[in-house]
């Protein structure tokens, strides 16, 4: 099943970015991860105004679609916030443009300030359903995760749920985004997203014992600390390349820092 709404992805995305793929034509297109797609995006309208003969088009559409866009043929660049597993590493090559943290976010008055790696567990697992049983007030818990083939949920489930599931009884959203407004919106709700979209209305906490904060990402003291990748097939085109260089410039990482991720450069 998942592989047939994977399919549907890629073809979906293929209408998106017919005619915008061929790099020799002085055209790019970036396609994947939900998380990284507004960095991209941002990017891709900077490099664009500085360089009218290329046109840079970036699709958000989930990191394995985005792996499975470059496969196919239908993008010169996926962006993925997950590792590649063994079988796409074998046939595609990564950028490191930046490094995030999943920050934990829950309603601003909400009394929790902080869960352990177990707490958040249980939690996902279905297994606590209160949050007076991780020291907030009585009411219930309502998690809210990203869908299958995000490359945010499986860092979390790779980082923090180890071989137990999330549960079936968790909200499925399939974007940042969203998750963030339900959080905004309810005082029982709970969710991950990147540090960098956490916004000003939700409310970040910590894990075990450590703040999702730029420096403590930068430092590696943030458990919940991830690679943004640029995901190539072969050697990339000459109008892909030179947008890669631009990423991975000082005024592009500058710029990915200000919006609070973690330059490489």
């Amino acid at each position: 099943m998942l592989r047939a709404l994977f399919a549907v992805a890629v073809v979906a995305l293929a209408g998106l970015c017919s005619g915008c793929g061929d790099s020799k034509g002085g055209s790019v297109s970036v396609v994947g991860s939900n998380s990284i797609h507004l960095f991209a995006e941002m990017l891709a309208e900077e490099y664009n105004r500085s360089n009218p003969g290329v046109h840079v088009t970036v699709q958000a559409g989930g990191s394995t679609a985005g792996i499975q866009a470059v496969l196919s043929g239908v993008a010169d660049i996926g962006m993925s916030s997950r590792s590649l597993k063994p079988e796409e590493a074998a046939r595609l090559s990564v950028v490191t443009i930046a490094r995030d943290g999943i920050a934990i976010i829950v309603h601003p008055s909400n009394k929790v300030t902080g869960l352990t790696h177990g707490q958040l567990r249980g939690i996902y697992e279905g297994k606590t359903t209160n949050w007076r049983d991780v020291g907030g007030e009585d009411g219930p818990i309502r998690p809210i995760t990203r869908e299958e083939g995000s490359g945010t949920r499986a860092t979390f489930e790779e980082m923090v749920m180890g071989q137990a599931r999330i549960a079936a009884s968790a909200i499925t959203q399939e974007a940042s985004g969203t998750i963030r407004e339900m959080v905004e919106n309810d005082p029982g709700a709970i969710g991950y997203l990147s540090v960098g979209l956490v916004g000003t209305k939700a409310k970040a906490i910590a894990v075990d014992g450590v703040a999702p904060s730029h420096e403590n990402v930068q430092s590696g003291k943030y458990p919940l600390a991830r690679p943004f990748y640029f995901v190539l097939k072969g050697r990339p085109g000459e109008a892909a390349q030179r947008f890669i260089d631009f990423v991975l410039s000082p005024p592009a990482q500058q710029m990915l820092e200000k919006e609070g991720l973690v330059r490489v450069k």
